[in-house]
């Protein structure tokens, strides 16, 4: 039975706050995850060595549409991984900078901070 298509069609190439180039896609056919991952490609062997239980590291797989990041799970193998691997990025920006943190983008808020006509901690319900 043929293997149903990635859920997002690969990976874009996008350019962090940070300055790095990163890796956009969400990973899975039903609970996708999304992920942000280093655009620099490394063995299995040395993204093994960078992985931590927060920082995930994802086998490339090239198509005719650019990459498509797949689940690593080529380490159960025994056998060496022979594609190229990124790890799960580590913006280095400092908090507050970027487009998010100006309000830009964000909507009918432009510039300006929103507004609510309730007290502080009191929820509301938007139309």
């Amino acid at each position: 039975m043929p293997r149903p298509p990635s859920s997002s069609g690969g990976a874009r190439r996008e350019r962090c706050r940070c300055g790095r180039t990163v890796l956009r896609q969400l990973v899975g056919n039903r609970a996708a995850l999304a992920v942000t991952a280093d655009a620099d490609e490394l063995t299995a062997a040395a993204a093994a060595m960078l992985r931590e239980p927060n920082r995930l590291d994802w086998c490339v797989r090239t198509s005719a549409g650019g990459p498509d990041l797949q689940w690593a799970d080529c380490h159960r193998r025994k056998a060496e991984c022979t594609r190229p691997h990124v790890i799960d990025h580590q913006c280095t920006a400092p908090p507050g900078t970027g487009a998010h943190a100006h309000g830009r983008g964000r909507g009918r808020g432009g510039r300006h901070p929103r507004t609510t006509s309730v007290p502080e901690g009191q929820l509301t319900l938007d139309a």
